[in-house]
């Protein structure tokens, strides 16, 4: 039987327009920054790419700053605050750990936005924060990785605005899932990520808005307007490019996921799952749930041995599977290791879903007659 992939919010498949652009300008690749016909050939590309980037969340070609990936450019654009004069940080409680340690790495003081039990951001707590004294840089991302709850930002961007603040928006996990529009959101920055559209890994960019400034922080020549030092990965690029255009267009029948998710999440609630920010508005493609008394890696191996590629969270800690950080931050420390982040993407069928939530379920099953009968054993 064919595997089943559902970890898209770690990385998404790479989609076949993507795999044949990327293999064409491999078969024709030059430095951009040459002057000569393939030098041409190759900034052309990279220049159509901007332009579709930009267009995936309203923002202008110009706005657009391609870098290795969503680490370096929420790195780039916490670093671009903190040149603006922001003079501290505030950070929501369930960023992703570039974000947060970019900021503690930035040599100002960070402060931690509380979140409520569905994993939503205290709005009433960062106005008040906000009234304190000095320039703060607010980083909150629009949809969580784990969870997929999605974040009140035009709320948030209100009071950052009253406060002349700056507002960082990572949307590496919304974009291509729901509607993003920098203007919309009033992002001052805001990062995404090629490979979870479908694109390749190690590509990513940070969007600025009209107006906004970014500083540097890898040294060398003068690619991406000075801003971003190193001959561009041209291949990559395109394929970021082609992705984005993609998801553009699949935005119009991601809706789909929306009723096969929630068929599989009734399913594993019935049999005991506690569904991770259900009240929350989430990502369509997103399911976070958890147990008490099973811990993630052993219900990750079973998937697996059942043909069903799922994850316990975050993706990005060199395989290491650790307490939910997202979990621990909505106040349910005891299901903080039971954690499985289930997500779907543009090649997932309405069976993937059926087959995750039956595995599951017969899994689940199995573990607590074992543990019961452990239980027996020793009284």
């Amino acid at each position: 039987m064919t595997p089943v992939y559902l970890d898209y919010n770690a990385s998404a498949l790479v989609r076949p327009e993507v795999l044949d652009a990327m293999t064409r300008t491999l078969a024709d690749n030059g430095n951009p920054s040459a002057v000569h016909a393939a030098g041409r050939r190759a900034r052309a590309r990279v220049e159509t790419a901007r332009a579709q980037v930009g267009e995936l969340v309203g923002a202008d070609p110009t706005a657009v700053i391609f870098s290795s990936g969503g680490t370096e450019s929420n790195a780039q654009g916490v670093m671009s605050a903190r040149a603006a004069g922001c003079e501290r940080m505030i950070v929501g409680a369930t960023e992703h750990p570039c974000v947060a340690e970019a900021a503690a790495a930035s040599g100002a003081p960070v402060e931690v936005l509380p979140v409520d039990a569905n994993g939503v951001v205290d709005l009433a707590w960062l106005e008040a924060a906000l009234k304190r004294p000095g320039r703060a840089l607010v980083a909150i991302h629009h949809a969580n990785n784990e969870s997929g709850v999605i974040q009140p930002i035009a709320e948030a961007a209100r009071l950052v605005r009253a406060a002349g603040g700056w507002l960082h928006v990572d949307a590496i996990q919304s974009a291509g899932k729901v509607p993003v529009d920098i203007r919309a959101l009033d992002a001052d920055t805001l990062t995404l990520s090629s490979h979870k559209l479908g694109g390749p890994q190690g590509v990513g960019a940070l969007v600025l808005k009209a107006g906004v400034a970014a500083v540097r922080i890898l040294h060398g020549a003068g690619q991406e307007r000075g801003l971003r030092a190193g001959t561009e990965n041209v291949p990559g690029v395109v394929g970021f490019g082609v992705a984005a255009d993609c998801a553009a267009r699949d935005l119009r029948t991601l809706g789909s996921h929306v009723a096969w998710r929630d068929a599989a999440q009734a399913e594993v609630k019935a049999a005991g799952a506690t569904i991770v920010g259900e009240a929350a508005d989430r990502l369509p493609n997103t399911l976070f749930m958890a147990v008490e008394g099973w811990d993630s890696p052993q219900q990750l191996i079973t998937l697996d041995l059942a043909g069903v590629m799922v994850s316990a969270g975050s993706a990005c800690s060199s395989g290491k599977v650790k307490p939910s950080k997202t979990i621990s931050a909505m106040g349910l420390n005891r299901l903080a290791t039971g954690g499985v982040r289930v997500s779907g993407g543009w090649g997932t069928s309405e069976d993937d879903w059926a087959r995750f939530a039956a595995a599951w379920v017969a899994a689940y099953d199995k573990h607590k007659t074992r543990a019961a009968a452990r239980v027996r054993e020793v009284a």
